[in-house]
């Protein structure tokens, strides 16, 4: 099957079909360096290592970009306020971008350019577009003309003359067309600046992307990527730019994320709702993060809550636990001459378990089909390892063990299920141990206590040990091997 990709462009679900045969090429816009990053960096982020690990997984070579605005207004305006240079500033909050990163495990793209390595990428691009007519200087900045790009408008579907209508011209305003935009940006007192034909100053937003993806990608290159909040102005004035310069189709294909809300609401510091995402992993672990961002298909709204998260780490505990199950089975321990417990339907809807996925994933990266193809596939296994006898057959054994292993590595794609089960289950239960009132010697014993009550069948006393440790929060569980006890919702 084909993977086949929403393209905001068309409008419309499009198959996979690369420029080059078995090679994609892909830009994402990254960040801008002035602060730690929030939780809708973190989706962004997510949502493309997801995209390049899937391509990947189909054997296709991947050229994957992602920048960094390193000279912005905001940085200017920050470094300022913190007395440091902008350069400073932007450098510092890159290192603290990695640090994010490197937590939640995301891969390194490919390559990283930077804006302010690229001036030179940039002025060429400017001046390319002022020898076409499609940009002029006025005073010390110079601008893009978007009346003379005709398909102005067609990724974000707005038509130019409306937004024409709509726009108010400031006093000062050099631009002969309001909605004309700024290409470069001649020099302010104490502001850094670059040399360029129109005097020194620095690039406007827009051109960065143009021109780096250009250096790194091509003048036509198959995907291009970021939120939905960057559709317009900025993903539109690159296609303006890209394509009025080079007389080529820029992208084949645009993918854009949804917004995150928190509890319903915009994220904003002055609603005091903003969460940065060393916030989050203050309190969770990196892989319920990542759960519950892919638990919603990346192009929907992500509604961040303390109970969705809630909900993420149960889900993620539930096939950690469900692997564990699978892990602790001992091959060695199998009968070649036993019956097999596995019907025919189980075991086709096991072996077909990476098959399904493909088919979830195939369909613009359906993350929340495939998780509840995940939680399919734990159901049946774990009701056919509590019907397993003493003695199971091995190539039953051998059976799940094949399907746990399957079960990690489509996990990988989304970046959960890395870590050894019983040891993350057992870091999970300690982490949880720390937020109830009780610790682990007192449960142990009073476990010991009802043991001993059970054996003397002093059922009252047993029953009232189970019911003090439920209010506590520790459920109790009861098997061939002995009583096992673990934190509730763990």
């Amino acid at each position: 099957m084909t993977i086949r990709i929403y393209n905001t462009l068309s409008g419309k679900r499009e198959p996979l079909e690369p420029i080059e045969p078995g090679h994609i090429k892909l830009y994402v816009c990254g960040i801008t360096s002035y602060d730690y990053c929030h939780i809708g960096h973190a989706r962004s982020a997510l949502a493309f290592d997801m995209i390049v690990r899937y391509f990947k997984y189909h054997n296709y070579k991947v050229t994957y970009v992602r920048n960094f605005t390193d000279i912005d207004d905001k940085i200017i305006a920050r470094a300022a306020e913190q007395n440091c240079s902008p350069q400073e500033l932007a450098n510092r909050f890159i290192d603290e971008f990695y640090l994010d990163m490197d937590r939640l495990g995301i891969d390194r793209p490919d390559i990283e350019p930077r804006a302010t390595d690229h001036i030179p990428e940039m002025t060429a691009l400017i001046s390319e577009l002022i020898d076409k007519g499609m940009a002029y200087q006025a005073g010390d900045d110079v601008y893009y003309k978007v009346d003379s790009f005709p398909e102005y408008g067609k990724l974000s579907g707005r038509n130019l003359e409306d937004m024409r209508a709509g726009a108010r011209i400031s006093v000062n305003e050099q631009k002969k067309n309001p909605m004309d935009f700024v290409l470069w940006k001649g020099s302010k007192p104490g502001e850094p600046t670059w040399e360029s034909p129109w005097g020194p100053g620095r690039p406007g937003w827009h051109i960065e992307c143009s021109a780096m993806s250009r250096k790194y990608l091509g003048e036509t290159f198959d995907i291009h990527g970021g939120g939905k909040d960057l559709i317009f102005p900025h993903h539109e004035n690159e296609i303006a730019q890209s394509e009025g310069a080079n007389g080529k189709p820029f992208v084949t294909t645009w993918i854009h994320h949804g917004f995150v809300t928190i509890r319903d609401e915009k994220m904003s510091k002055s609603l005091g709702n903003f969460l940065t995402i060393r916030d989050i992993l203050d309190n969770y672990h990196p892989e319920i993060l990542r759960f519950f961002v892919f638990s919603t298909h990346y192009r929907n709204p992500l509604d961040f809550s303390e109970t969705a998260m809630q909900d993420a780490a149960a889900g993620l505990l539930r096939l950690y636990k469900c692997i564990a199950s699978v892990d602790s089975l001992d091959i060695s321990t199998g009968d070649t001459e036993s019956v097999s417990v596995i019907s025919d339907k189980d075991r086709g809807r096991i072996d077909d378990l990476e098959k399904r996925f493909r088919q979830a994933m195939d369909n613009d990266f359906n993350t929340a089909q495939a998780q509840g193809i995940f939680f399919d596939t734990v159901k049946i296994i774990n009701r056919i390892i509590k019907s397993l006898p003493v003695s199971p057959l091995t190539l039953d054994i051998a059976f799940l063990k094949d399907g746990g292993a399957t079960l990690k590595k489509l996990g990988d794609i989304m970046g959960i299920l890395r870590q050894n089960a019983k040891l993350f289950l057992d870091s999970r239960q300690k982490e949880m141990l720390t937020e109830i009132d009780i610790d682990e010697t007192a449960i142990n014993a009073l476990v010991a206590e009802r043991i001993q009550c059970r054996a003397e069948k002093n059922w009252a006393r047993s029953d009232e040990i189970r019911d003090q440790l439920l209010e506590k929060n520790i459920e109790l569980k009861d098997g061939p091997e002995g009583t096992e006890w673990t934190v509730k919702g763990g």
